[in-house]
């Protein structure tokens, strides 16, 4: 296997290339992996980690979950490791995956302008907050990519009983991280997962939290390699390799003591998942 796959991957849909360093295994596990985890820094701990312990190599691309599910879904990767539980067991309800894992978990936060021009800063309630947003028309930038963070920023529309649109509506098609530069430089409000917000947020002097602590900001984080019985040339060994390895004492440490200015930005967890 050489790296025109991965190639091809990342022309075709504007991806992040991380390539673990450390010894070269004959077949480098392909993994998919959400913007979050990548543009957090973990994934890059993460991909160092697993080679230095066992010799494998790792070509990963960094997408949002819809994505990241669509290469699963096609057999073009691996193993994924996303944030989106209902898309998650839609995939392995239609055979698409096997091995579904839990691995982390964090939240959703609300950020936007320290002028606070909407005037939500302090609430609790996620959705109030949004529909008060919409109504004040106050600058909002979306995902738009339908990563997981795009899903419950729809789902928390939703439950408002609300279709955002307009001009103060913005979708982006971005990953988290350049989405909160896109907020700093538009004195926009955004949802982010607290992950790559506390990653970021030493270079984003406009923004703070507006919104948080809500239990419907929930972020889990699941693995899932791909079926290899649907699908050809599928590494599964490694994946399950991986798998088992991410949810080892080992990895779950290594998520766990994972900060920024001593900030934990995941929470390690593991479990079946149904």
């Amino acid at each position: 296997m050489n790296c025109s796959w991965l190639w091809r991957i990342c022309c075709g849909f504007a991806g992040v290339v991380l390539l673990a360093g450390g010894i070269v295994s004959a077949d480098p596990l392909r993994l998919a992996a959400t913007t979050s985890i990548e543009d957090s820094g973990l994934l890059a701990k993460v991909l160092l980690g697993f080679t230095e312990e066992t010799g494998v190599e790792i070509q990963a691309i960094a997408v949002g979950t819809g994505k990241a599910l669509e290469l699963g879904e096609a057999g073009d990767v691996d193993v994924v490791l996303v944030h989106a539980p209902a898309l998650e067991r839609a995939f392995v309800e239609a055979g698409h995956g096997v091995d579904h894992r839990a691995v982390m978990y964090n939240d959703f936060v609300i950020v936007g302008p320290n002028s606070d021009p909407a005037g939500i800063r302090g609430q609790t309630n996620a959705v109030e907050a949004l529909a008060r947003l919409a109504k004040e028309r106050a600058t909002f930038v979306s995902r738009g990519d339908e990563s997981g963070t795009h899903l419950k920023e729809r789902e928390l529309w939703k439950t408002a009983s609300m279709l955002p649109h307009g001009r103060w509506y913005r979708e982006a098609g971005q990953g988290m991280g350049r989405i909160l530069q896109m907020a700093e430089e538009l004195d926009a409000y955004t949802l982010a997962d607290r992950g790559t917000w506390l990653a970021m947020k030493s270079r984003l002097s406009n923004l703070s939290i507006a919104v948080e602590g809500d239990s419907r900001l929930f972020n889990r984080y699941g693995v899932i390699a791909v079926n290899p019985a649907k699908y050809a040339g599928i590494g599964y060994p490694m994946a399950k390799r991986f798998i088992d390895w991410l949810t080892s004492p080992n990895a779950q440490r290594l998520i766990g003591d994972f900060t920024v200015d001593g900030e934990v930005l995941f929470h390690p967890t593991t479990q079946d998942l149904p």
